[in-house]
């Protein structure tokens, strides 16, 4: 088996990267305030875990061993990772923007 370079490592560092930033958001935000939440409030927290689930599921992706070596990972890791970078941001804008 090959060890992973190139397109393996960065996007399993930028995924974790953005899942970091994502728990600090959420932290920094206010999810554990006592106070009633809202429907915005709901939808934040449901796009923030949509993207940890995105982001999550790049490193899967992008990691699980292929049987052909011609069989590449790289693109759908790179959709997912899309896909969570997206919902993490449309997140962070819906809970600043009022």
């Amino acid at each position: 088996m090959r060890a992973p370079t190139g397109s393996v490592v960065g996007l399993c560092s930028a995924s974790a990267t953005m899942s970091a930033m994502g728990m600090a958001f959420l932290g920094y935000w206010g999810i554990h305030e006592p106070t009633p939440w809202k429907a915005g409030d709901v939808l934040v927290v449901c796009l923030a875990f949509l993207s940890f689930v995105a982001l999550g599921s790049t490193i899967w992706l992008i990691t699980t061993p292929v049987p052909d070596e011609g069989s590449e990972r790289i693109v759908p890791a790179r959709r997912a990772f899309a896909v969570g970078m997206v919902l993490m941001w449309l997140a962070i804008v819906i809970a600043v923007v009022p």
